[in-house]
């Protein structure tokens, strides 16, 4: 499908189908935080905060079309869509136990103890050493870089329409992971049980790194499905499907990714196999949103 198919005319204003997903998600989180006020605390702070993002998401997208230096237009369109993804994932924190009072891990830790008969992140702890400690943790935190790098690459060997299909089923993947935290939220093991871990996890660079995430961006919960998991699956589709080398550099790095959610003690393997099916899931969708937003935008007047 061409990239000019895949846009939509709000007023006077070009939406892609990655905009839709941010707008939609900002509109049903400002829903649940007014009908559940009672448990959302400073609700009416966080509706200004999705209101003034969604304002953010459309100047973007209304200054877009008149940017025409290729990279200062990468580079807004890679920092709306990455900075709006961010933001959601904040924003869902104080929702998570809007239907459910508490945090559920106990059921995980139940599952897990049946399928496995241990807990894995306490039965890994006999392998913690620092260079493996490293090692994870690199591939942990180079999650982040990752979004915009991959884009570019993208963007730059298979044209915009090809960044847009990464930014939406990125999008997906990341508001399916909202949704879960609500349905059914999980603490983490960092925040359920963390006196239990005997082992410390010491490194090096990476190491401080991971741990300055863990103690400045992570809260309790975010954690079933995993939205490591499900990011990196969604980047590592989108390689193979765009550029092999790129897909075959990441290998490694994704591989180690989804055991290292549960080795440095951020997720349940649970949260991690969850994370992974709820990218597919993403990507299984992602053509059909593509198809129903193009539609819709050839349904539309064209722009004068």
């Amino acid at each position: 499908m061409r990239d000019d198919t895949l846009r939509r005319m709000v007023g006077q204003v070009e939406l892609r189908a990655a905009d839709g997903v941010i707008l939609a998600t900002l509109a049903l989180f400002s829903l649940l935080a007014a009908g559940f006020r009672e448990s959302v605390e400073g609700w009416p702070v966080l509706f200004g905060k999705n209101a003034g993002v969604a304002l953010a998401v459309l100047v973007s997208a209304a200054v877009m079309p008149r940017v025409r230096r290729p990279a200062l237009a990468f580079l807004l369109r890679t920092a709306t869509i990455s900075l709006s993804y961010a933001y959601l994932f904040g924003a869902v924190a104080s929702l998570q136990l809007i239907l459910h009072p508490r945090f559920l891990d106990d059921l995980v830790l139940a599952f897990e103890a049946w399928l496995f008969g241990v807990q894995p992140t306490l039965w890994l702890e006999r392998f913690v050493v620092p260079s493996l400690t490293e090692w994870m943790m690199f591939c942990y935190v180079v999650y982040l870089p990752l979004y915009p790098v991959l884009c570019a690459i993208l963007w730059v060997r298979r044209g915009r329409a090809a960044a847009e299909e990464y930014f939406l089923a990125l999008g997906l993947a990341n508001v399916l992971c909202d949704g879960g935290f609500i349905l059914f939220p999980v603490a983490s093991p960092m925040y359920w049980f963390a006196e239990r871990f005997r082992v410390p996890l010491d490194g090096w660079v990476f190491t401080w790194l991971g741990e300055l995430i863990r103690t400045r961006a992570h809260f309790a919960g975010g954690s079933l499905p995993s939205p490591h998991a499900a990011a990196a699956t969604v980047m590592w589709f989108m390689a193979w499907k765009h550029h092999r080398p790129t897909f075959w550099l990441l290998s490694p790095v994704v591989l180690s990714l989804y055991i290292s959610t549960f080795y440095l003690r951020f997720h349940y393997v649970t949260d991690a196999v969850f994370g992974i099916a709820t990218a597919g899931l993403a990507i299984v969708l992602t053509p059909l949103v593509q198809r129903a937003w193009g539609g819709r935008a050839e349904a539309s007047p064209a722009r004068p």
